[in-house]
């Protein structure tokens, strides 16, 4: 349900920019010229996710998520910046194994993706979230350019992982992603640790429109590349069952397959 209220946000937002970027300041007198508010999301650009997953065990060290934020109100002749900070959930275990920086939508722009990083070498307790998962909650600082955008847009949630668990994409995803089941079948915890001892790709993304075969800076592969890396799996799953005497058996007793 809560799901539906972003998505119903986020579609009143993009018509009330959509429309205020095409009109003039003559063209709507009952709006202050000078007012400008900021939402923010995880997700698409135009589909928004209202949390994501962060897992330590994925990286050694550092890796970042992705957010987007957009502009409400006329667009602007300078660069307008912001800062994130987190107000609510685990944030003494969390404490210095994340980096907010100041982030810049630039003169005449109203929509800009950006970064937080994450270290997984800098958390205080190596053990922390491996029992347990915790969270983060991120809101923009007040500022001088910005004001309070909309109630559903306002923060970001952050699920805390350190453990080995099954990807939040695999089963669906939002076009033009796809599901990892798509690709490589039902999941299982020992099948994606085999992948990831093959592939040596973790939470990473299946894109239909990708225009190419892996993007690193988004972790996300093209179709045609997601099939390959399908057809190694079967062979290295060959050569594994070659080389034991019982083929590869995940957690539940089932054999696995691709």
């Amino acid at each position: 349900m809560k799901k539906k209220y972003i998505i119903k946000a986020f579609s009143v937002l993009f018509a009330f920019t959509a429309m205020l970027s095409g009109c003039s300041k003559n063209e709507y007198p009952e709006f202050d010229a000078n007012y400008a508010s900021l939402a923010i999301w995880f997700g698409t650009e135009y589909v928004p996710q209202d949390s994501i997953t962060y897992n330590y065990s994925y990286a050694l060290g550092e890796k970042t998520v992705h957010f987007y934020a957009r502009t409400i109100g006329a667009l602007s002749d300078h660069d307008r910046s912001f800062q994130l900070e987190a107000f609510d959930g685990d944030l003494d275990e969390a404490q210095g194994s994340y980096s907010l920086g100041e982030y810049t939508i630039k003169a005449g722009e109203s929509i800009a993706q950006f970064d937080i990083t994450f270290d997984t070498s800098k958390l205080k307790d190596a053990l922390a979230f491996t029992q347990k998962d915790g969270h983060l909650k991120l809101r923009m600082k007040a500022n001088d350019e910005f004001s309070t955008g909309v109630k559903e847009l306002q923060t970001l949630t952050i699920v805390l992982k350190n453990y080995l668990s099954k990807p939040d994409n695999w089963d669906a995803a939002q076009y033009p992603l796809r599901p990892l089941s798509a690709y490589f079948g039902e999941y299982s915890k020992v099948k994606y640790q085999f992948m990831i001892q093959e592939l040596n790709f973790v939470d990473f993304n299946i894109s239909y429109n990708a225009s190419i075969s892996y993007d690193e800076e988004t972790n996300t592969l093209s179709h045609n590349y997601a099939n390959y890396l399908v057809s190694k799996m079967k062979l290295a799953l060959e050569e594994y069952n070659a080389s034991h005497d019982t083929p590869l058996t995940d957690e539940t007793g089932n054999i696995v397959t691709f």
